[in-house]
């Protein structure tokens, strides 16, 4: 039943996602192609979503890491090598993210189309450098939507490509999905911009926040570990960023899903017993989106439970959700 329930909520967001010119783009050519769905493969459900919401019926995509899990670590099994294998797309978001995978997809790309979206889409100055490795790129760009919106297009041209049939439709989608990631940015920017300005600090388990920072006004952004997780939190990094938290008088810190809160715990530990005021703001989605078959299991939903947390925790004010998300909100039940 659960899984009926995911199904039906799934299939009617992405129906959500267009206007009525759109769906008759969709159902009067393109949308129900001759070819068989395309089959693509993300890695992460961050792409996986854009391309299911672009695809529509023209593709199957299948998302191999899943929710929860941390993909600087992940390495391929002989199952997710078979489904690599099987694929006619595979999208990936740099290898400064699936670090482990990217052995693999070098030796698929020869003979599988095989996208990296982050060089594919943005231009070598929209990218933000890891500051503790020069040269490298920091891959968590989807934490800023105006960013990750430009790998859209990228998208939709390459499954585009292997579906000629269905492109019409495909960029009728892509451009009503466009619109809303516009709206969610714009809301995402007003609701940073509530928060005190003494307050716009942002302190979380690893650094995946800059994006994030970078895009809406946050003053500054602190981690235990940096942008990947792949080497353990040191005593010494602890209590460094203890020092900031006390000196910026920083009111909350995070958790994220994919990084086990013990570094967070011992932070909050470590402040306390010298004598300063410091909670747990909450849980953010950082490499890795929620559950399937829940708002935040979509990209929208995620940028929208990550704002709310931090906005609530640092003494914000939630702006009222954008009318042009209204259709999304409601497939989800969500009131605001």
């Amino acid at each position: 039943m659960r899984k009926e329930r995911t199904q039906t909520l799934l299939k009617t967001r992405r129906t959500a996602l267009l206007s009525a010119a759109t769906l008759a783009i969709c159902l009067s050519g393109g949308a129900l192609a001759a070819d068989p769905p395309l089959r693509v493969l993300a890695t992460v459900g961050m792409i996986a979503d854009v391309a299911e919401t672009v695809a529509g019926d023209c593709a199957e995509v299948t998302t191999l890491i899943a929710p929860g899990v941390d993909p600087h670590y992940y390495s391929a099994t002989p199952s997710d090598v078979r489904a690599l294998s099987q694929a006619e797309l595979i999208l990936y978001v740099d290898f400064a993210l699936e670090e482990q995978l990217a052995e693999v997809l070098r030796a698929l790309s020869g003979r599988t189309r095989t996208l990296g979206v982050l060089e594919a889409a943005l231009a070598a100055d929209r990218l933000l450098d890891d500051p503790e490795a020069p040269g490298a790129t920091d891959p968590h760009a989807w934490m800023d939507v105006s960013r990750w919106a430009e790998i859209v297009p990228v998208i939709t041209a390459a499954m585009s490509e292997q579906r000629p049939d269905c492109a019409p439709a495909m960029e009728a989608r892509a451009a009503a999905y466009r619109a809303q990631l516009d709206a969610l940015h714009d809301w995402v920017g007003e609701a940073i911009a509530s928060i005190p300005e003494g307050n716009r600090i942002l302190v979380t388990a690893h650094d995946a926040f800059y994006y994030f920072s970078d895009a809406y006004g946050i003053q500054a952004s602190e981690a235990i570990q940096g942008i990947s997780t792949a080497a353990e939190a040191s005593i010494g990094d602890i209590l460094e960023v203890a020092e900031f938290v006390i000196e910026n008088n920083v009111p909350a810190v995070f958790v994220e899903t994919t990084v086990s809160p013990r570094t967070i715990r011992a932070l909050v530990t470590e402040v306390r017993a010298r004598g300063h005021r410091l909670e747990i703001g909450g849980e953010l989605f950082s490499d890795a989106m929620g559950d399937t078959g829940t708002p935040e299991g979509t990209y929208i939903g995620m940028v929208r439970a990550n704002t709310i947390t931090i906005t609530d925790a640092l003494g914000g004010t939630r702006p009222p959700w954008p009318a042009v998300l209204g259709d999304w909100a409601a497939v989800w039940s969500l009131a605001d």
